[in-house]
């Protein structure tokens, strides 16, 4: 474990940024800045030409007698190990979907099989509606009860106390995010999870927004589920779902009669993006080889990496919270930096709405996000929910000058 918190000595921003070809982008003779990397990173070489080799030279579908449905075969194995290594959990227990919002009806469909009137979920005003509307909808289809534990405007964090009074005797699942999209609070999982665990409950944790930041451990967690996403850590578009097998054995999952009833293929229904998939586990491949060194085990590489990378986006999350507050009409939402966050940041500007600052640094060729992004209860709770807040992410390949054109372009929109 001493190994796992190293910080030094992965490689350099400037050759992270040399392996995305999207970084070369420029608009009016100037180069573009991504922050809107917690709706979707940038991909970089080394995963696309993962996704092109399978595509060219192995594509095929699954489970029949020849070679490259054989490699097929071979190459989800492999990715189902990457993600094991990534979240700490047994590649049994990896399976893809089409996205984390799919992969939480489907389960949310499956696990609510065996609950009634009477029986509790809790979700929480923070989270992403991905997590929040999978578990509702079983309101409409079985009569449970789905109970909402608060969260603090003024701090942008989960109301601890309404969340200890929500669960209950009859809490089946809380599903919790480990992170906000919207206002990147990370959220106490060990302590929400014991609270579910004391009343006898599942527990169900989304770790979109967190994992391309916080080394994920679903052993340490002791969760039952937790659901990711490749494309925000720098790989395409596919959902990964973690389940503890004995629970992924249990569950009766919807499904076509031919289909594999073992997990977790129970759990990926009709025929995956076999690309995709391949793409998620490069994109591990890429992040471990940030931080390898000899010795080093893919998991290690991987804790060694985030850490490193979660030094640097704290400090240009400072960076940025500091420049962005000195500016009259700026507020600021979530936590300050020295409290458990992400470098993800959102804010408005006095006088104008949200898309109108995007659209004006969109012009600066600095790309964020505006909106809700389907936090939409969370950003209502801020009295933002008519004009939504503008959301700047800090990514692996976001630099220091990155920021303070930001900041400069902010203070622009400021005085108009």
């Amino acid at each position: 474990m001493a190994r796992e918190a190293a910080t030094d000595g992965i490689a350099s921003v400037e050759t992270i940024r040399s392996h995305f070809p999207a970084l070369e982008r420029r608009q009016e003779g100037g180069p573009v800045a991504y922050f809107d990397g917690p709706g979707g990173t940038q991909v970089p070489r080394q995963v696309a030409a993962a996704m092109e080799d399978y595509l060219f030279h192995h594509n095929a579908n699954t489970h029949w007698n020849y070679p490259t449905s054989a490699e097929t075969d071979a190459a989800i194995a492999d990715a189902r190990q990457a993600l094991a290594d990534f979240l700490n959990s047994g590649p049994s227990e990896i399976a893809f979907g089409a996205n984390m919002t799919t992969l939480t009806f489907h389960l949310s469909r499956a696990l609510g099989r065996q609950w009634g009137p009477g029986d509790e979920i809790v979700v929480t005003e923070l989270d992403h509606h991905a997590n929040i509307d999978p578990w509702r909808e079983l309101e409409r289809e079985r009569g449970v009860t789905v109970r909402m534990a608060k969260m603090r405007p003024d701090t942008g964090q989960l109301d601890e106390a309404d969340l200890a009074r929500v669960i209950g005797p009859q809490t089946r699942l809380l599903a919790l995010g480990a992170a906000s999209n919207a206002l990147g609070t990370l959220n106490d999982l060990p302590r929400a999870i014991a609270l579910a665990r004391a009343v006898g409950a599942l527990v169900f944790v989304d770790a979109v927004h967190s994992a391309p930041h916080v080394l994920t451990d679903v052993r340490a967690l002791d969760c039952d589920f937790l659901a990711c996403s490749a494309y925000k850590f720098y790989g395409p578009h596919v959902g990964v779902l973690y389940g503890r097998r004995r629970l992924l054995d249990s569950l009766e999952v919807p499904r076509v009669a031919p289909a594999s009833s073992e997990a977790p293929e129970n759990l990926e229904t009709g025929t995956q993006n076999h690309e995709g998939i391949v793409g998620a586990a490069a994109a591990v491949g890429f992040l471990a080889a940030l931080g390898h060194a000899p010795g080093l085990t893919r998991r290690e590489a991987l804790a060694r990496t985030l850490a490193e990378l979660d030094v640097r986006g704290r400090r240009l999350l400072g960076r940025l919270w500091t420049g962005l507050r000195a500016i009259p009409g700026i507020t600021l939402y979530g936590p300050p930096p020295e409290e458990p966050r992400t470098p993800t940041l959102s804010f408005s500007v006095a006088g104008h709405d949200s898309a109108e600052v995007a659209k004006a640094l969109a012009r600066s060729a600095l790309y964020a996000s505006d909106g809700d992004f389907y936090a939409t209860t969370a950003i209502e709770r801020l009295g933002r929910g008519r004009d939504g807040v503008v959301r700047a992410g800090c990514a692996c390949y976001t630099t220091a000058e990155e920021v303070d054109r930001l900041i400069e372009a902010v203070r622009e929109v400021s005085r108009r």
